[in-house]
């Protein structure tokens, strides 16, 4: 028993040494000349302690050299931090490299892309009809699989209810209610026209211009965050981009959209080609496209699952006519030899090029290419 004590002993004190070498050699020029002299000292007695092989020596000796050590060098917070910021710095160089150069994760905010791919819906239900299951804890768990979680819209103070128009809201996805001044956010699919009643009102909530007072009930319901994606930001370095494919884009310089932020919607049209719409088919350079893929599915208005509404097939955005949109089916599109056209597949609900015209190819970030999240959607996989 006494020779494995002393052979553990003999390797921390070696440890012990060894580590007062590398602090004066890395920080010997901090210290002061006493610090200096009595680590040198201390480390000459620890280094006789280990030659002698005499335990309570040996442990002395350590101690010793530990407190001096200490002394000189005081352990600083989040010292972990220091010790593994070149792993940390490693590894998030690794990851913002692979986001920038291979699979970038992307939001789909809006509904302009469904059924192919969905932003956050809504469902309306009173607050009474939620659950247990709705509260927490137990909501963060059904929110981490399926992405759903309950929201109550309440009044913050007594006004009149007021319908923003115009779009431009802060929050992709949402639209404001306005009372006395203040908006509650609600998801742009909870709004409704009811033209027997007011122009406006919410899916199971209240209408324009009703009287609410502070802590009424807007809206309520179960809403699902939209789809996330992952973007192949190395595709369309090696070879062309084609129609069909989802493309995501920078709005950066595109007059009419939001600058600064990312678009997702279809391929539909390559550069050099004339582009015109008979609903519901979309033509190229006078014919009728019937694929790839679910190109053709849109023209036939046809369904992808049992879960999912028809397609609309493809619509002229009856906003007026100009150069690159689409506003009337007597509308054609000539792109130049760097634009492309980008349709959403909801296109009676998509702010798309028919609206304010081509993509520039600079502006093309490459193609999504996997839904990832929620774990539960039946979108999940690989894009279509």
């Amino acid at each position: 028993m006494n020779f494995f004590k002393k052979r553990a002993k003999r390797k921390e004190l070696k440890h012990v040494i060894h580590r007062a070498g590398v602090l004066m050699a890395s920080r010997g020029d901090l210290l002061n000349s006493g610090e200096t002299g009595l680590l040198a000292e201390l480390t000459a007695k620890a280094k006789e302690a280990l030659q002698s092989g005499d335990v309570e020596e040996m442990d002395t000796a350590g101690n010793a050299l530990e407190s001096c050590m200490t002394a000189a060098n005081p352990p600083r917070q989040f010292e972990w931090l220091y010790e593994n910021f070149d792993v940390l710095v490693v590894a998030i160089s690794v990851a913002m490299a692979f986001r920038a150069y291979f699979y970038q994760p992307f939001k789909i905010p809006t509904g302009s892309m469904q059924p192919t791919l969905y932003g956050i819906h809504s469902v309306a239900c009173a607050p009474e009809e939620l659950t247990i299951l709705d509260k927490q804890p137990l909501s963060f768990l059904a929110w981490l699989f399926t992405g759903t979680s309950a929201k109550v819209v309440r009044a913050k103070a007594t006004g009149t209810v007021r319908f923003a128009s115009g779009g431009g809201s802060k929050k992709p996805g949402y639209t404001p209610i306005i009372v006395a001044g203040l908006p509650h956010y609600v998801p742009n699919d909870a709004l409704e026209v009811d033209m027997e009643n007011r122009p406006y009102k919410l899916k199971g909530g209240v209408t324009h211009g009703a009287d609410v007072r502070k802590g009424d009930v807007l809206w309520s319901g179960k809403v699902c965050a939209g789809d996330f994606v992952f973007v192949n930001r190395w595709k369309w370095n090696f070879m062309h981009p084609q129609r069909g494919e989802i493309m995501v884009f920078s709005t950066t310089g595109i007059n009419g959209l939001q600058q600064g932020t990312h678009y997702i919607k279809r391929m539909t049209g390559l550069p050099g080609e004339t582009l015109q719409i008979k609903a519901p088919n979309l033509l190229v350079d006078g014919k009728a496209v019937t694929g790839p893929g679910r190109l053709g599915a849109i023209a036939r208005r046809e369904k992808i699952g049992e879960w999912a509404p028809a397609y609309a097939g493809f619509n002229p955005s009856n906003s007026g006519s100009g150069p690159g949109l689409l506003g009337s089916e007597r509308d054609s599109v000539s792109l130049e030899s760097n634009q492309y056209y980008a349709m959403g597949d909801n296109s009676l609900n998509s702010y798309d090029s028919r609206y304010w015209g081509p993509v520039p190819e600079k502006n093309l970030l490459g193609p999504a290419a996997i839904v990832y999240w929620p774990f539960t959607s039946p979108r999940l996989g690989a894009i279509r």
